[in-house]
């Protein structure tokens, strides 16, 4: 394959160190350079090794550790910061304890990132199962149905009717969606928005504690040839 110049784009001869038109030093690769560096194929097979995922022990970490993790983020409900640490930290513990298992102990950031968003998937379901449940059970089991109408009316009637009147929006349109909001559709809608939301948050911070959790224990330990 004919080299050109990056800067000038003319033929350049292979491994010359410098274009003979412009004099723009030039890159040179070669394998047994590589190699001489301290980098032969085992250890470029290691990295290839820690970017993939052995998904046995893996999803037998991340279940363990996701489904009391999101039963506790169910409880600090609605979102909020410890919440979100919460599943940032069990990604990273999932991702280190996966790294114990593994010969060599290394991994990389994509790998860590793919079993924080496994962990994330199965702590946003169990979240979103335990709020259901527990919204449920307080409204039909505990009889507290009324206190939860109370909330949602007192945010739609003050805090969206001012904002909405803040900006300018007409009263006839402003009437037609705190009727809808108010309905049991549109209760049932506003539970199902928070759940999403609190589904969403929980998999982008596991995502990121996992690809944390890879960077800071994983990257610095190189395999050992």
């Amino acid at each position: 394959m004919e080299q050109t110049c990056n800067r000038c784009h003319q033929a350049v001869q292979e491994g010359a160190c410098y274009c003979p038109v412009c004099g723009l030093p030039q890159l040179v690769y070669s394998a047994e350079n590589a190699a001489a560096q301290g980098q032969p194929e085992r250890w470029n097979q290691a990295v290839r090794d820690a970017g993939s995922i052995d998904w046995r022990p893996g999803l037998k970490l991340a279940l363990t550790l996701a489904v009391p993790a999101g039963i506790v983020c169910s409880l600090l409900s609605p979102v909020n910061v410890l919440a979100l640490l919460v599943m940032t930290g069990t990604s990273a513990w999932v991702v280190a304890l996966y790294m114990r298992s593994q010969q060599p102990a290394w991994i990389t950031i994509g790998a860590g990132a793919r079993l924080g968003l496994v962990t994330g998937m199965l702590a946003g379901w169990t979240s979103a199962a335990a709020s259901g449940v527990m919204l449920y059970a307080m409204r039909y089991w505990f009889h507290s149905g009324k206190l939860f109408d109370d909330f949602w009316e007192t945010m739609v009637n003050q805090q969206m009717v001012q904002q909405w009147t803040s900006v300018g929006v007409d009263a006839q349109t402003i009437a037609i969606t705190r009727t809808l909001m108010l309905s049991p559709q549109g209760r049932a809608a506003g539970v199902l928005c928070a759940l999403a939301f609190l589904v969403s948050a929980l998999l982008i911070f596991s995502v990121a504690g996992g690809a944390l959790g890879a960077r800071f224990l994983g990257r610095p330990r190189r395999p050992e040839i």
